[in-house]
């Protein structure tokens, strides 16, 4: 029952390695389908789990989660964006997020990507994790075509989404995303292409169970 992690730089082609080695192992895909269960875990829409995923709470936020009780106290107007102004929707998604990876696991046959997966089952014996990378230039051009944006737009999307992650993983976790020793398995997209990283991950899988690949 093989559990597999795959954690990605933005535009290295995570969800389509994914894809090939679930296809070849008869494995289901902890993705876009993580959202839609969160959300109706946590009475939200798909586009505002997604919004609070894999990203970090600002300075902004916990100021507003800080001061809105000396702002009624000034008489100063503030209206809670949720009916319990104690309900923090950061920590809920979290909590939602954590509760489903483990539960995927638990049931074994998957990967899973993203969502902190590596650092949730870190201690789970027998998981496999996977990180995916490639050079910026590689991943823009992979943007550009995959979103139809010109070339400085795809940069920017780029560094945003691995600034997010990376800050996520802090965050949450207190680890460096980038840290190779926290994956069995660290490979180039950009440099093996999408169908022979996926190779790679079988033949390390099979190497692990014992099987010639």
């Amino acid at each position: 029952m093989p559990v597999i992690t795959i954690s990605r730089q933005f535009g290295a082609g995570g969800s389509s390695v994914a894809r090939l080695v679930a296809d070849s192992l008869h494995l289901d895909i902890v993705d876009q389908s993580l959202i839609a269960e969160v959300a109706r875990k946590a009475s939200l829409t798909p586009e505002d789990v997604a919004s609070e995923d894999e990203r970090p709470s600002t300075v902004l936020d916990r100021l507003a989660l800080s001061f809105s009780p000396l702002a009624a106290g000034l008489g100063m107007a503030w209206e809670p964006p949720y009916p319990d102004p104690a309900y923090d929707p950061r920590r809920e998604v979290l909590e939602l997020t954590q509760e489903a990876v483990r539960e995927a696991a638990r049931a074994g046959n998957v990967v899973i990507v993203g969502r902190g997966g590596a650092h949730i089952l870190r201690e789970e014996p027998g998981v496999f994790h996977v990180f995916l990378h490639a050079e910026p230039a590689f991943r823009q051009r992979v943007v550009m075509e995959r979103e139809g944006i010109s070339e400085a737009a795809a940069a920017r999307r780029v560094h945003e989404m691995d600034a997010n992650r990376a800050a996520y993983i802090k965050q949450v976790y207190g680890r460096d995303w980038l840290d190779v020793r926290l994956y069995d398995l660290a490979i180039d997209t950009g440099w093996f292409g999408i169908e022979s990283a996926a190779d790679v991950i079988l033949a390390a899988i099979a190497r692990r169970a014992g099987v010639a690949p």
